[in-house]
């Protein structure tokens, strides 16, 4: 049984909406943060990213950025930047991008399903991305973003939803430069919020479609304040993280892509026999190969773009080795590269597909030797996944559109 409940979120004052949200802080590095906040757009960094507000000489992950986050998160509120909701509510949250729209709920999950298991994951964590996001998180004394959790369709709740929708005006609307518009609704009406939480209720699992490190660490800071308030009741705000829901029918996965430095000591004649060797077909394209069925790989290495492809029947879908991240990952990256843990092998780096094949090009003539372009992991094999309690590679999906960070905030 999956549970939600509503919350007073800290939020942008209408006015100020469209200039305080930002892109969320693991996706972008300090320099293109400092520049997007240049005009005045995308204020939230100051808090995500307090270390663009110091000199590059001082360390992003000391306790003085931290501390500067929490200041600039106080004075946002002092400026009503920020507003502090007075009564709990929850959120229908909408984004649309290239006509598609995806729209879910943004409410409180408690910590206790994401030890044990409703709330289901798919990739590991690092530890050192971890343990940054927890500081954040306590020195803010808040969920600053929201986890991006999917669950099975329910089409009771989209009902609902759409029922509000349809007979409320929203609190925001606006469109950020990246072409993705924002659409809130609050909804404050408590018989609808019960509603929406009753049925939620009835949910088996929510799963964690991005965010695992900030789930992590909204989940050990909680711990964290457990251990520091012995008698806790479990109702206080620390014992639940902040999580924008969406059925999975709305969501859509694009490709994460690979870029390696080096061939591991091969030429280019020698790797791609080595490829042959390990039973893949190799194919010289006329241009660009973006795959589109699973089991097939674009790969461009010498100016050349090459189709790969498994021998059809020789992997069996219903395993987490058939996912094509997987499938090069042992195939190619692992056996031929020597790149057994791309979690931290610093030869390669994953690209996602919205980007396109062009962003893998430019890599291979700039700093890298080969590229891989793979087919999407899709929803249905992201709840498989979880659901068997296994582990995608690292870097495995890449949604898009990407949540606004700065248009919710959960304080403890």
């Amino acid at each position: 049984m999956a549970t939600v409940r509503a919350f007073k979120a800290i939020r942008p004052a209408r006015e100020h909406a469209q200039q305080v949200v930002s892109l969320p802080y693991d996706v972008m590095n300090k320099e293109e943060a400092t520049q997007m906040i240049k005009d005045g757009e995308s204020r939230f960094l100051r808090i995500s990213r307090a270390e663009i507000d110091f000199p590059d000489d001082v360390n992003p992950y000391s306790e003085e950025v931290y501390k500067k986050g929490k200041e600039n998160l106080d004075s946002f509120i002092e400026d009503g930047s920020l507003i502090c909701e007075k009564e709990p509510m929850l959120y229908i949250y909408r984004l649309v991008m290239a006509g598609r729209a995806q729209t879910g709920i943004t409410a409180c999950v408690p910590i206790d399903e994401y030890e044990n298991g409703t709330i289901k994951k798919h990739e590991l964590t690092l530890v050192e991305k971890e343990i940054d996001r927890i500081k954040h998180f306590d020195a803010c004394d808040a969920n600053t973003e929201p986890i991006f959790l999917t669950y099975r369709e329910d089409k009771r709740i989209n009902t609902l939803i759409e029922g509000y929708i349809s007979t409320h005006e929203p609190e925001y609307d606006f469109t950020l430069d990246e072409g993705i518009s924002h659409i809130v609704w609050c909804i404050s009406d408590a018989k609808l919020v019960s509603a929406i939480c009753e049925l939620f209720k009835e949910v088996k699992s929510f799963y964690i479609a991005d965010g695992h490190h900030r789930s992590a660490s909204a989940y050990k800071v909680g711990v964290k304040r457990r251990k520091e308030n012995p008698e806790y009741s479990g109702d206080e705000e620390f014992n639940f993280f902040m999580a924008v829901i969406f059925p999975d029918s709305d969501l859509k996965i694009y490709a994460y892509n690979r870029v390696v430095a080096d061939l591991n000591g091969n030429t280019p004649a020698q790797f791609i026999q080595k490829i042959k060797d390990a039973g893949i077909e190799v194919e010289i394209q006329d241009k660009a190969f973006e795959p589109e069925e699973k089991h097939a790989f674009g790969m461009f290495l010498n100016e050349r773009w090459y189709k790969l492809s498994i021998p059809e029947g020789e992997i069996k879908d219903e395993s987490i080795d058939s996912l094509d991240v997987s499938i090069l990952q042992d195939k190619i990256l692992e056996p031929i590269l020597g790149i057994a843990d791309p979690r931290t092998d610093e030869r390669i780096d994953f690209i996602g597909g919205i980007r396109g094949l062009s962003e893998l090009e430019r890599r291979v003539r700039e700093d890298m030797k080969v590229a891989f372009a793979v087919c999407p992991v899709s929803v249905s094999d992201l709840i498989r996944v979880s659901d068997n309690d296994e582990i995608m590679p690292p870097k495995s999906t890449w949604f898009e559109p990407k949540l606004g960070s700065g248009l919710f905030i959960h304080a403890f």
